[in-house]
């Protein structure tokens, strides 16, 4: 019964296929679809950038024809079939996702295009150029394209390109300028290469203070007059009546702060004056000594918009305030006719200084576990009144198992507390100039964490960690983030008789809790392209590097004690590395295929013979291969024992990971996806009690692969996603076994936000 349902669907797709192909029995009488224009240049000389010139040609033409693929025009047909009296649920759907309005022979004007494409070629130097179009009609396909002949002749070059003498100051500002011009000799003429040089001219005149000034007031010249062949001089100069202000510079007379701006409310407030700026507060709600090194504005200044755009980035990068307004008023009283007055008013408006925040979890596990859980965040704005965020979260969580097996009855707890601290500056023993950092002044970020986890009739587990860093913008895209000092205290308490035993039984498990005492440094880099949502290729690179026990080993000395301790703990030594690297490509407005690639190592060494269990990499669940279950991937190709499989999370040293997903829109807010994972964890070492696990030359066969399709809510970012994967591949399974789609059983997963 498959077997003939299957043939029936590719029939029917067939069929749909076919019928996307034929249009022409929909195109009314009398009309005949565009199918589109080409063009042909010919010219008596060589033409540089020919290519380059004929996509400028073909941005001209006008309208696009509708799309096709491979000779089919699903749009189109579908935009047909919805224009039907009844035209039924799926046609209408389908018709608003991809149909097409239709273009017409009519729509098509070749001699208006005419004229567009003699007037561009007229704009890249190609004078007097000649445009014929040819008008293709198939009247028994109902269909008519054009064809556009461009006959080009020798283009005219720059010989000289010079700026009018005169006495005003500007025009030294503007000659310096000139100096620097990408226009050289032998350039073809071109008008838009022409608007970009005044453009460029005028972002250098504000540089130096030219408020007023926009390229508007400046004017090209060509002359041909002075050659026999197709040369040019080009000559630049300003406008005339152009405004005294406009040409004039402007220097900064004052500048004023309000730390603690509120739109529409009165500003007077008591002024207090520091570092040469004044700052207007009722109360003192930001110190101006803290407030200070963020502001590049300064008083003698000559106006820089570059200046003013840095200083706003900085202020809004503090983290403390929702709007950043940087308004400049001329003081005429004070101009001159040789130099302007400006001042300078910086509005900042907070953010709520406190905020609460509570977020309810369902969670339900591969091993049958299922629970809620709860968490509570707490934010403080600016606590010492110099811009520092305090961040408190608590979690709890409450699992037990459900159904039937040997685990019946047993149940987790698990606790958290974090604190972060973190200040919008650099706090270090050695006074450093926070000017050398461009871009963004440093913050420095201290972290405390506690965080305890019980396993009913198994082991309790609890921990305290610290870290203490600094996190800086290099620029727009790339993020540093240093952490010098990184301690994790683990203690494992409570075991049963039960997992006593399991630990005897597993070396490799034992050791990985044996190691109380992590302290290390991490260094993270992170490149994020993908801000620039409109480009069309996007990329993301965040790589990761964490060593501990060096400092620890060295000053603890080494003794005959194997293994080692600290302050009577013993303590892990390793290194570890990462690299998570992105590729989104946009394929429509909303519509994208991401892709991701991760692979990560960790080496243990001296004092560890494996990475402590809270530093060991994991595969399975919503962020990874989700086709399995949460953690129960791997190592290699090792299956745990049992009907209910591994109750510890199944883990390993090294982590290699590959995911494809493409995304498109469904309805407004909602969006759908198709995606395929693949993935795993092994270990290097020994460690016989995970039979399969080792990594191996052999690891390609070892993946876990699964594909499947997902939902996603997606309001302003905020982003609620439900996947539905289904196994591959499984390693777990015997060799010759592993390649199978186990549709029977599919993986639900709910998460919040993207998996990459």
């Amino acid at each position: 019964m498959k077997i003939y349902l299957k043939y029936i669907m590719l029939a029917c797709l067939v069929l749909v296929l076919f019928q996307a192909c034929n249009v022409k029995k929909f195109v009314p009488e009398g009309k005949m679809l565009y199918t589109g224009a080409t063009i042909s240049i010919k010219s008596d000389t060589t033409i540089k950038q020919r290519s380059q010139l004929k996509t400028d040609l073909e941005s001209v033409l006008s309208p696009e024809p509708n799309s096709s693929f491979l000779g089919m025009q699903p749009g189109l047909y579908f935009h047909y079939k919805a224009q039907r009296e009844k035209p039924g649920f799926i046609n209408k759907f389908l018709n608003k996702k991809i149909g097409e309005e239709p273009v017409y022979a009519s729509d098509v004007d070749p001699v208006r295009t005419e004229d567009l494409l003699k007037n561009r070629l007229q704009n890249r130097g190609f004078f007097y150029s000649n445009v014929i179009s040819t008008v293709n009609r198939k009247e028994e396909m109902k269909k008519m394209s054009v064809a556009y002949s461009v006959d080009v002749p020798t283009p005219y070059l720059l010989e000289k390109y010079k700026l009018d003498s005169d006495s005003l100051q500007i025009y030294k500002e503007i000659s310096k300028s000139i100096e620097n011009s990408p226009l050289e000799e032998g350039m073809r003429f071109d008008l838009s290469t022409m608007k970009l040089e005044r453009e460029r001219i005028d972002r250098d005149l504000k540089a130096k203070g030219y408020y007023n000034f926009n390229s508007g007031f400046l004017i090209f010249e060509a002359d041909t007059n002075q050659y026999a062949q197709k040369k040019f001089d080009l000559f630049l100069r300003l406008k005339k009546d152009v405004p005294t202000p406009s040409i004039i510079p402007y220097k900064i007379k004052s500048v004023n702060v309000y730390p603690n701006y509120e739109v529409g409310t009165d500003s007077s407030t008591t002024k207090t004056r520091y570092a040469e700026k004044n700052f207007f507060q009722k109360e003192l709600f930001f110190k101006p000594k803290h407030l200070d090194p963020y502001l590049l504005i300064e008083e003698g200044q000559l106006y820089d918009p570059e200046t003013s755009r840095n200083t706003a980035r900085r202020l809004g990068n503090i983290g403390a305030y929702k709007f950043v307004n940087i308004n400049y008023q001329e003081i005429d009283s004070l101009s001159t006719d040789s130099l302007g007055v400006l001042e300078t008013n910086i509005y900042l408006s907070p953010l709520k200084k406190r905020s609460l925040r509570a977020e309810v979890r369902a969670v339900t596990k591969s091993n049958g576990f299922t629970g809620p859980s709860l968490a509570l965040g707490y934010t403080n704005r600016n606590l010492f009144k110099g811009g520092e965020i305090l961040n408190i979260t608590g979690d709890f969580g409450y699992e037990f198992q459900v159904g039937g097996g040997t685990q019946a009855g047993l149940n987790s707890i698990q606790l958290g507390l974090e604190g972060d601290l973190i200040f919008p500056r650099m706090l270090f023993p050695i006074d450093i100039n926070e000017n050398w950092f461009s871009y963004s002044i440093p913050k420095t970020k201290t972290s405390l964490g506690l965080d305890y986890l019980s396993r009913s009739q198994l082991f309790s587990l609890g921990s305290v960690s610290a870290k203490f860093g600094y996190i800086w913008n290099a620029n727009r895209y790339v993020t540093h983030e240093f952490n010098p000092v990184s301690v994790n205290y683990v203690n494992l308490g409570q075991t049963s008789q039960e997992f006593e035993q399991i630990l005897r039984d597993n070396p490799f498990l034992q050791n990985s809790f044996n190691q109380e005492f992590i302290s290390g440094l991490t260094y993270s880099f992170t490149y994020n392209g993908l801000i620039d949502e409109n480009k069309t290729h996007q990329f993301f690179l965040n790589s990761t590097l964490d060593v501990a026990g060096n400092l620890v080993d060295a000053i603890s000395g080494h003794s005959e004690e194997d293994p080692q301790t600290f302050l009577g703990l013993r303590y892990a030594q390793y290194a570890k590395a990462d690299i998570d690297l992105r590729y989104h490509l946009k394929t429509g407005k909303d519509s994208k295929i991401a892709s991701r690639l991760f692979a990560g190592y960790g080496l243990p060494y001296g004092n560890s013979d494996v990475l402590p269990f809270t530093k060991q990499y994991f595969a399975g669940g919503p962020y990874s291969v989700r086709a399995f279950n949460i953690r129960s991937l791997g190592p290699g190709t090792y299956e745990p024992e049992g009907e209910d499989g591994a109750f510890f999370d199944q883990a390993g040293n090294i982590r290699l990971e590959a995911n494809l997903e493409y995304r498109f829109p469904l309805f407004p807010y909602l969006y759908g996806a198709v995606f395929a994972d693949a993935g795993n964890v092994w270990y290097t070492g020994e460690n016989s009690t995970l039979d399969g696990g080792e990594f191996s030359k052999d690891f390609m066969n070892e993946l876990g692969i699964g594909t499947g399709f997902g939902l996603r809510v997606d309001i302003q970012s905020f982003v609620i996603r439900v996947d539905l994967a289904a196994p591959l591949h499984d390693p777990a399974l015997a060799e010759g076994e592993r390649w199978e789609f186990d549709y029977a059983n599919p993986v639900l997963n709910f998460a919040i936000g993207y998996p990459f």
